[in-house]
């Protein structure tokens, strides 16, 4: 293993660059297929960074020798659910900071000069946009933008739609069919206008429209996500009756059907991805609930699509969240609940099982007082 004698105050030798918001290390050695996992983790953990100069699949044995040395601390479950998900956060960021210190140098033309190393140029550019020079990005990551592409190709199947969606990197797929059938199968209030809010891929607006509604606008305030949402609809050719907008929750006027699928555990994201999932202080949940009488036809419905894991974590109460309903001025006027089908709910060696074998994922109907 070679060294540079790199501090904070020295440049690195491309920016850096990281979609889940890590900070550039504050040193950098130069490492290759020499190095021992034992001598890249104490490195790693230290805030050394390391730049991989040796062969491409010898970079991701590394990696996953680092991950077998971060996994044996892992915290055992402690003694409440909310104390054990947070230390399962803590030590998930503590896990991502260490493995991304392994770095990689892609080139200004976004290739990736390894031996044996994939092309890599048309996942950075949907990721990442036009080449604009060379950048350090964490190998994980970059992983990660090679799955999400494969996707992207590929395409999720969607059963409610008959169709696959291709979500773009940084949007969250539509993997849980549960919620997505929920909205399949819901009665349908009468609406001539229906909007879909934090729309994502915009699965939900799709099958709206598949569902007979006239117009559907959907919203979303990450400008991948609408232009994942847009392609969906072109490719669905819904285009005619779904428009994407925002970075605004609303969109102008009323509708007769108000759609919310929000993140749902309350919690601060440390990713891109990971912002489809947790929502700080239940900020969307709260900003929906409290917009909807405002935006909502007299005799229209709002569909609140949320886990209840959040409620078996001891993150919030469904006192909490019904406070909050009558808060807002709406009623229940109804509520569909179904169970989790993806493999986690399963997992036994999750940490948080059983609150995700608990799980309910229910549509609340949502009405005017």
């Amino acid at each position: 293993m070679s060294t540079t004698d790199r501090t904070t105050n020295d440049p690195l030798p491309a920016p850096w660059h990281s979609e889940s918001g890590l900070p550039a290390p504050r040193r950098l050695v130069v490492a290759d297929d020499r190095i021992r996992a034992a001598t890249a983790h104490r490195l790693a953990c230290e805030g050394t960074g390391l730049l991989w100069r040796g062969d491409y699949q010898g970079a991701r044995q590394l990696l996953r020798a680092l991950e077998r040395r971060i996994d044996r601390k892992a915290p055992a479950p402690a003694a409440t659910p909310a104390e054990t998900f947070h230390l399962h956060r803590r030590f998930r960021a503590h896990r991502a900071r260490v493995l991304g210190r392994l770095a990689v140098l892609l080139e200004p033309d976004h290739t990736l000069r390894l031996r044996r190393a994939p092309a890599v140029r048309a996942a950075c550019t949907a990721a990442y946009g036009p080449p604009a020079g060379p950048r350090l990005v964490p190998l994980r990551e970059l992983l990660g933008v090679l799955s999400a592409h494969q996707w992207r190709e590929r395409g999720v199947p969607v059963p409610a739609l008959d169709a696959r969606v291709h979500p773009y990197y940084g949007v969250f797929a539509p993997v849980r069919a549960e919620y997505v059938d929920l909205v399949a199968r819901a009665p349908l209030p009468p609406a001539d206008t229906a909007f879909d809010l934090g729309t994502g891929t915009g699965v939900l607006a799709a099958v709206l429209a598949r569902r007979g509604v006239g117009r559907v606008v959907g919203t979303d305030i990450s400008p991948r996500a609408r232009a994942s949402a847009l392609d969906t609809v072109c490719r669905l050719g819904l285009a005619d009756r779904v428009t994407i907008g925002g970075p605004d929750l609303f969109p102008p006027g009323r509708a007769g059907l108000v759609v919310c699928n929000p993140p749902w555990l309350p919690g601060r994201p440390t990713s891109t991805l990971e912002q489809g999932v947790y929502d700080p202080g239940g900020r969307m949940l709260h900003a929906f609930l409290a917009g909807l009488p405002e935006h909502l036809e007299p005799a229209g419905e709002g569909w609140l699509i949320l886990s209840d894991l959040a409620e078996h974590l001891g993150l919030r109460t469904r006192a909490d969240l019904l406070t909050a309903i009558e808060a807002a001025g709406l009623r229940v006027a109804g509520r569909t609940d179904t169970r989790p089908r993806h493999p986690r709910s399963a997992d036994r060696t999750d940490p948080l099982h059983a609150a995700r074998a608990a799980e309910v994922t229910s549509l609340w109907r949502l009405a005017l007082r």
